[in-house]
């Protein structure tokens, strides 16, 4: 989410950042399995069956909080632009890659894509828009 540069340890911000996010994933991972797991090999229905479908989302909109709240409490405008771009990145790759596949989806080319597939693809493009930032600055000069 942030630039970890060699000479900086991570802000007030970051460390918040870090603090709130990884429980959720670690969280995320557990609830996927657990979630699955039910569902897959136990005859589940009703209310029961859709809180163990709706559970391993709840964990994503902490991780999703904590991407927003990040961006609120960085104070270097700097890390907080590059922030900034990732997340653009990441939701331009979603919204790209929704539209070219639904289109191609209905078309009969492409079989159904589950909508649980946007926030990986999110992070996915978030980190390549970083990574084609750093690879900017190091081109430019500007990185250290």
């Amino acid at each position: 989410m942030f630039v970890a540069t060699g000479r900086s340890k991570l802000n007030a911000a970051q460390r918040r950042y870090l603090r709130r996010f990884l429980p959720a994933m670690l969280v995320y991972s557990v609830v996927i399995m657990v979630s699955g797991n039910a569902i897959g090999h136990h005859r589940v229905s009703g209310g029961l069956l859709i809180a163990l479908s709706i559970a391993p989302a709840l964990p994503l909109l902490c991780a999703i909080a904590a991407v927003g709240l990040y961006l609120h409490e960085e104070t270097d405008e700097y890390i907080r632009m590059r922030a900034v771009i990732g997340s653009l990145g990441g939701t331009g790759l979603v919204l790209a890659t929704g539209t070219i596949w639904g289109f191609l989806e209905q078309g009969g080319v492409l079989p159904h894509l589950p909508a649980w597939f946007v926030f990986p693809l999110w992070a996915v493009g978030l980190g390549l828009s970083q990574w084609v930032c750093n690879l900017r600055d190091r081109w430019s000069g500007g990185a250290e």
